[in-house]
């Protein structure tokens, strides 16, 4: 099964696997995972506003040494951002919706607001 990791999913496994829920930490471990550049984005963006204290290029760095793959930005994961219903307004949670649904994959994420999107995301 493929599975897209949410920003907050990201970081954990990587750099605190603790506070991973067991459900997360079995997904995680018996799937093909992807990190989405939006993520990358999203940490830079936060970085850099002083709300996150996180490196995204040490984040970037990380992603293959813990066996999971990127997924790039493409123009049909931003085109499918205007199918969403307005659920969550947070527009990097909108496009890794629209990735795992234009994908298609599992979104993983620990944000309950998302379950509505539909069965391909999944909380943990």
């Amino acid at each position: 099964m493929r599975v897209l990791l949410d920003t907050h999913l990201l970081l954990w496994a990587l750099s605190s696997p603790e506070r991973l829920s067991n459900p997360a930490r079995q997904r995680i471990n018996s799937s093909e995972v992807y990190a989405s550049a939006a993520s990358i984005w999203e940490i830079s963006i936060k970085s850099a506003l002083g709300k996150l204290k996180a490196d995204p290029n040490e984040v970037l760095a990380g992603v293959e040494p813990a066996g999971f793959n990127h997924l790039p930005i493409a123009e049909g994961h931003a085109a499918k951002v205007v199918e969403l219903p307005p659920i969550h307004k947070d527009p990097f949670d909108r496009l890794l919706v629209a990735q795992a649904r234009f994908e298609p994959m599992i979104l993983l994420t620990d944000n309950d607001l998302l379950r509505g999107y539909g069965d391909f995301v999944e909380v943990v």
